[in-house]
C-alpha cells in the first residue's frame, strides 16, 4: 500500500477523451518521496497505443468538437470555473508536491494558490486584453474595404512538463492553450505525475468537453513520440536543454512549432555600493527554493575581486543559517533534492569544483542529521573561475559559485559568458545604474537586488535557455497562428 495514495483519484488511469480510461497495459511508475525514501504512489506508464489515443481524442476534439469555435468568452468561463476547482483542492495539491520531489512545505503553500490564479488570470484579463482581432489598412489591396489580422488557435497541443514545478508549469502551458482555443495532451513526467494529474481532476469536475484536455505519463522513449506524432501541430517544453535541442530537431524535420523553456546558469552582478551581507542575505532567502533546483536560480555570483573574500565569508555565515530537514515540517528552509540520481548529479558537481581548485566556503556534504532522504547541504564555492565546470554547467542543486570581477565592465562579460541566458540580477542602490546594467544582460529576465522573476509579464530565455516566452499575455501568442482577411465589405460581427 503506498503512502498517501488517496490524494490522487485515479493513479491507475489516463484521462482521455473526457474521461478516465484504463492503460494499455500493466506498465507501473513508482514515484518515491525524497524525504523519506518510501513509496508514494503508483501510476500507470503510458504506451505507444495510449499516446496515439490521447493526440486521436486531442484531434477529434479540435476537428469535430465545440472548442475552436467556442467564443473566447465561453472558453474563459471554462478556465475560470477550473480556477474555481483549484482552490478546493489546494491543500491536496500542496501536498502531493512536497511528497513527490520534497519541495518544504511552506513553498508548496504560498505558491500553489497560483496555479488557480494562472487559469484566473487567462479567463479574464487574457481574454480580455489578448488582440484576437486586429484591423488594418490594406495598402495593396484595390478595392478592400476592411483588412484584419486574427489570430486563431495553433491546433493540438503536445504539453511536455519537467518534474520540479509540474503543477504551475502545466497551468502557464495548459490555460492560455485553451483560451486560444487549442486542445491539449499533457505529458506529466515520471517523477512527479501528480500535479497533472490533479488538473485532469480538476478538467472533469467542471465539465470540460471531451478531448478538449487529454493527461497522460510516459517516460522519455515513449514520450518522444508525442514530439513526432504527425496530428500534433505544436510542442511546448519545459525542461533541460539537451532534451530541448532534441525536442527542436524533432519539430524541425516537420515544421511542427515548439515553445523551449530550458536550462540556465543565471548571474547575480554584485556592484561595489551594495551591502554586501544584505546581496547575501537576499539570494540565501531564494537559494533553498526547490532546494535549487529551479533553471532560473542564481547561482553565479559575480563580485569585484577586493570585495571576493568578505563576500564569501557573507555567502558562507547566510547558507548557513538555512534549515535543512523534514519538508512537512513548519520551521524547515530546504528539503531533499527529487531524486537519488538527483543527489548523485550535484554530489558529482561538488567534487568536480573541489577537483578544479575552487573552495568550498561552505556546505559540501551531506546534512550530518539526516540519515535518509536525498539531502544535501546548501554549498558555497569560492575562488571560481568562470571557465569551471561549476560556473559552466546547470547544476540544478543548492550550489552557487562566486566569480571574482577586475571591475564592472569585466563583470558584465563573465555574466554573459555562458551558452545560457535565462535569468539575472543586479545588486545596487542606483535603480538607473540597474537598468543601465539590466540592458546589457543577455538574460529573458533582469531582477534589482533579490531574485526575480514574473510569469504574469512574461518568462523565458536567450540563447540556449529557450525559444519563446511564457506567462502574461506574450503566453498566448505562441498557441495562435495569425491570419491575414482582406474583404470588399464591412462584415458583421454581431
Amino acid at each position: 500500500m503506498t503512502q498517501d495514495a488517496g490524494l490522487l483519484e485515479r493513479p491507475d488511469q489516463f484521462f482521455i477523451g473526457g474521461d478516465w480510461v484504463s492503460p494499455s497495459s500493466d506498465a507501473k511508475i513508482t514515484v518515491v518521496t525524497p524525504s523519506t525514501e518510501e513509496v508514494f504512489v503508483q501510476v500507470a506508464e503510458a504506451q505507444a497505443e495510449d499516446i496515439n489515443r490521447a493526440v486521436a481524442a486531442a484531434r477529434q476534439a479540435f476537428d469535430k468538437g465545440p472548442w475552436p469555435r467556442m467564443t473566447v468568452a465561453e472558453r474563459a468561463g471554462y478556465l475560470r470555473a477550473m480556477a474555481a476547482e483549484i482552490r478546493k483542492r489546494q491543500a491536496a495539491m500542496a501536498k502531493v508536491w512536497t511528497s513527490e520531489v520534497g519541495a518544504a512545505s511552506w513553498m508548496a503553500d504560498a505558491m500553489v494558490p497560483g496555479v488557480a490564479e494562472t487559469f484566473d488570470y487567462y479567463g479574464t484579463v487574457g481574454a480580455e486584453k489578448f488582440p484576437w482581432i486586429e484591423r488594418h489598412e490594406a495598402k495593396n489591396s484595390p478595392g478592400s474595404k476592411a483588412s484584419f489580422l486574427v489570430r486563431e488557435p495553433v491546433g493540438v497541443v503536445g504539453a511536455i512538463v519537467p518534474w520540479n514545478g509540474a503543477l504551475g508549469l502545466t497551468a502557464f502551458k495548459c490555460a492560455p492553450a485553451l483560451l486560444a482555443g487549442c486542445t491539449v495532451v499533457l505529458k506529466a513526467s515520471p517523477e512527479s505525475p501528480g500535479g497533472p494529474l490533479q488538473i485532469a481532476e480538476v478538467a472533469k469536475a467542471v465539465g470540460l468537453p471531451a478531448g478538449v484536455l487529454n493527461v497522460v505519463t510516459a517516460d522519455r522513449e515513449v514520450s518522444e513520440l508525442l514530439v513526432r506524432h504527425p496530428q500534433v501541430e505544436k510542442i511546448t517544453f519545459t525542461g533541460s536543454s539537451l532534451a530541448g535541442k532534441k525536442i527542436a530537431s524533432i519539430c524541425g524535420e516537420r515544421i511542427a512549432r515548439c515553445t523551449l523553456e530550458l536550462g540556465g546558469k543565471s548571474a547575480a552582478v554584485i556592484l561595489d555600493d551594495y551591502d554586501l551581507e544584505e546581496a547575501a542575505a537576499h539570494i540565501a532567502t531564494y537559494a533553498p527554493m526547490l532546494s535549487g533546483q529551479v533553471c532560473s536560480s542564481l547561482t553565479r555570483l559575480v563580485v569585484s575581486r577586493h570585495r571576493h573574500d568578505a563576500f564569501a565569508e557573507a555567502m558562507a555565515a547566510a547558507f548557513t543559517k538555512i534549515k535543512v530537514g523534514d519538508p512537512f515540517a513548519p520551521d524547515t528552509t530546504m528539503g531533499p533534492l527529487a531524486m537519488s540520481r538527483q543527489r548523485d548529479r550535484v554530489e558529482g558537481y561538488i567534487a568536480k569544483g573541489r577537483e578544479e581548485g575552487a573552495t568550498v566556503a561552505a556546505g559540501g556534504g551531506r546534512p550530518a542529521h539526516l540519515n535518509r532522504g536525498y539531502f544535501v547541504e546548501p554549498t558555497v564555492f569560492a575562488n571560481v573561475r568562470n571557465d569551471m565546470t561549476i560556473a559552466r554547467e546547470e547544476i540544478f542543486g543548492p550550489v552557487v559559485s562566486i566569480i571574482p570581477a577586475d571591475n564592472e565592465e569585466q563583470a558584465i562579460e563573465i555574466a554573459n559568458d555562458t551558452v545560457f541566458g535565462l535569468n539575472a540580477s543586479v545588486f545596487t542602490n542606483d535603480a538607473t545604474r540597474a537598468f543601465q546594467v539590466s540592458r546589457r544582460l543577455l538574460a529573458g529576465t533582469v531582477g534589482h537586488n533579490w531574485f526575480r522573476t514574473d510569469f504574469s509579464i512574461a518568462f523565458g530565455g536567450f540563447k540556449q535557455s529557450g525559444i519563446g516566452r511564457e506567462g502574461g499575455l506574450e503566453g498566448i501568442y505562441p498557441f495562435t497562428e495569425t491570419k491575414t482577411i482582406i474583404l470588399e465589405g464591412e462584415p458583421d460581427f454581431g
